[in-house]
């Protein structure tokens, strides 16, 4: 029955997607309130001037690369929790919560270290040509020094969180996001600009608010686990009672995902140091407003993958495959439709910039708006690969993200973008437009691949323990 809806329909009924909003819409909520934390700090730190945003800004950009390794160990844990989910494993489920905390905690601990002992070169590597490095880099090392602070207890907030939403209840991450974000809003009105007394910190108050808003949130979600029994719960005194045949077999996905997504950000991260030495501060703080605005928007492909994740997860792990398919199609074809409404909604935002960062200088609102300009065009192309992505690691095979972002990722957008820097006088936002165009050749890429149905898999079945 589900593959001759699905050849005569690649939409599904209206009932399905809303039963994908019920997941995504508290999902997408959460993502917007993080996202707002951000805009929030950055509208805070625009009233220091240019370089003091472009500073702080600057480190977040550095952070970006840990936090998608994060979200890669998370995501690999993931595919099992929303699978053993489907079959009903609460053994299996704890199983994959102990990868989540035991890898992300790891790899938070690595980067801490990091930033405690090299802050600056961290900072300098992205500002190569840029006039204001000097000022940049003394803001945003301070700013990384006193941030990594909490970056363990983060690793577990983001196992937790995560975990929650596979299970299909993504309220309690957002109950929680919504404190932490009052918190860090809080304190960084104190902070920043020594309100009630406290003194005045300037950057390094927008880290002190940030930390404490980390504690707060990681707090509030050990309490709830432990308070709700959550299926997937185990304290951390019974954390290394693992599995190691199925923590090996996670961690074979995750080095996929990882190698996929290091990639990706690898790119990001070079052609963003591209685009900052094109100019001033005013570049650096314009490129990161306008990426703090569409990071609200970017909502949609975390929707977009968490729903996906428990729909089409759920449904493989208890071997309803036939359904599985049929569902994967019509998120697919769904996404389309996502991306478009949320794109042009991002292009009204453009309306909002002069307002929100009105401490800016003209030049740098003028790079933000034309960025989310840009960004706003290929909403609809993202939000369709994302759910190409959500779908081949539904089913664990995360060796689709590897030929797509690698493949294209070393031999076309990373050279394009150094030939665009080195040949061309354009400014950030065309070398973006530009080089984004290799996004097409990623859709492509992953439409043949799915067609080979290799994510069409039941992990949860008892051979894996």
């Amino acid at each position: 029955m589900f593959k001759t809806i699905a050849k005569r329909n690649p939409f599904g009924p209206l009932s399905f997607y809303r039963e994908l909003l019920v997941i995504a819409v508290p999902v997408m909520l959460q993502q917007a309130i993080q996202s707002l934390v951000s805009l929030i700090d950055n509208f805070m730190v625009a009233g220091l001037g240019d370089a003091s945003m472009a500073a702080v800004n600057v480190a977040n950009q550095v952070n970006f690369v840990y936090l998608v390794i994060m979200i890669s160990l998370s995501g690999a844990g993931g595919i099992y929790m929303s699978q053993f989910r489907g079959a009903k494993d609460e053994d299996g489920m704890q199983q994959a919560y102990r990868f989540k905390a035991l890898t992300t905690m790891g790899m938070s601990a690595l980067y801490f270290a990091l930033c405690q002992s090299m802050p600056e070169a961290l900072i300098a590597m992205m500002t190569h040509g840029n006039a204001a490095q000097a000022e940049i880099v003394a803001g945003g090392a301070q700013y990384l020094k006193i941030v990594s602070w909490l970056f363990i207890p983060m690793g577990l907030s983001q196992s937790i969180g995560t975990a929650f939403r596979e299970i299909g209840k993504p309220g309690v991450p957002l109950a929680i996001s919504v404190a932490a974000t009052l918190v860090n809003t809080f304190f960084n009105w104190i902070l920043i600009y020594g309100n009630f007394g406290a003194p005045r910190l300037e950057i390094a108050g927008a880290a002190i608010a940030t930390d404490i808003a980390r504690a707060v949130e990681v707090v509030c979600f050990i309490i709830y686990a432990r308070a709700a029994k959550a299926p997937f719960f185990v304290p951390l005194t019974r954390l290394f009672k693992v599995k190691w045949r199925l923590f090996k077999e996670i961690l074979g996905k995750s080095s996929l995902m990882l190698l996929s997504e290091t990639s990706w950000v690898i790119s990001e991260t070079v052609t963003t140091a591209l685009y900052n030495g094109r100019g001033g501060a005013e570049v650096v703080a314009g490129m990161s407003a306008g990426w703090a605005v569409a990071n609200i928007f970017f909502l949609v492909f975390t929707g977009i993958h968490v729903s996906t994740g428990v729909v089409v997860g759920g449904l493989l792990g208890a071997n309803k495959l036939p359904e599985a398919r049929v569902k994967a199609r019509w998120v697919i074809s769904g996404s389309v439709v996502g991306g478009t409404a949320v794109a042009l909604l991002q292009s009204l935002s453009i309306l909002a910039v002069p307002v929100v960062f009105m401490n800016l200088s003209l030049d740098a609102i003028k790079v933000t708006g034309g960025l989310l300009l840009v960004i706003s065009a290929y909403l609809p192309l993202w939000s369709l690969l994302n759910a190409q992505f959500a779908v081949s690691r539904s089913g664990g095979d995360t060796l689709m993200g590897v030929v797509v972002d690698v493949g294209v990722t070393y031999f076309l957008f990373i050279p394009g973008a150094f030939a665009l820097a080195i040949l061309t006088p354009i400014g950030p936002v065309a070398m973006y437009g530009i080089i984004k165009l290799t996004d097409f050749i990623k859709w492509y890429v992953a439409q043949r691949w799915l067609k080979k149905e290799r994510w069409l898999k039941n992990l949860a079945q008892p051979k894996v323990l």
